[in-house]
């Protein structure tokens, strides 16, 4: 199979309701780590997309040729122990995958700024501990405490994409929050989404 969809947003911007939706709409999604239902492998199952995404590009060229039965990403990003990758933010790897896969989409889930970074420090200790101790790119270790500092790095996040994408008929930035967002995502991939809610959502919400 070929890569059909990559969502290059961050985390908590909605990418495991975009997993849902598009998994709901027939596609094979492999969101953060490969489940039993994205691989005929089982010593793959478990794996983070980042690792594997890795692993084949610099194995192989094509970031996805250890994942063949997927047909699209909704999350890659990996925080584990010492271990940090934003495959999102590389634009090398990117630039793989278009080659490799023509004709391939890329996406862009966001929120608005302060409510993804809320969302991020009330997700486990991703906002408390592992992005400020983290070598995150265009966060370096020792920031990512604040929202002030995590907000910036979000903005610079989706302004780098809009800048590398600009012009492009293969990109689509939405905000999880619009009730259009569904029917954009639809006719941009051309699939029907017969699901569209909130999936993943805290368990408690923290206001500062």
């Amino acid at each position: 199979m070929t890569l059909r969809a990559v969502n290059l947003g961050l985390p908590k911007s909605g990418t495991t309701t975009l997993a849902k939706a598009l998994r709901l709409s027939g596609m094979v999604v492999a969101d953060h780590r490969l489940r039993g239902r994205n691989t005929k492998d089982p010593s793959k199952k478990g794996r983070y997309v980042a690792d594997l995404l890795y692993r084949a590009y610099f194995d192989t060229g094509d970031p996805a040729a250890l994942m063949p039965e997927v047909t699209a990403i909704s999350e890659m990003s990996m925080m584990h122990k010492d271990r940090c990758a934003w495959p999102q933010t590389d634009f090398a790897l990117i630039r793989a995958i278009r080659a490799h896969h023509p004709g391939v989409r890329f996406l862009a889930s966001r929120r608005e700024a302060f409510a993804m970074s809320q969302s991020m420090l009330a997700w486990s200790n991703l906002g408390t501990d592992r992005l400020p101790t983290g070598a995150v790119p265009g966060l370096p270790a020792g920031f990512g405490e604040t929202s002030k500092e995590r907000e910036r790095w979000i903005d610079g996040h989706y302004g780098n994409l809009r800048e590398w994408f600009a012009g492009d008929p293969d990109f689509l930035e939405f905000d999880i929050a619009d009730p259009e967002a569904p029917n954009r995502i639809s006719a941009f991939l051309g699939v029907d989404l017969p699901w569209w809610g909130t999936a993943n959502a805290n368990p408690l919400r923290r206001t500062s």
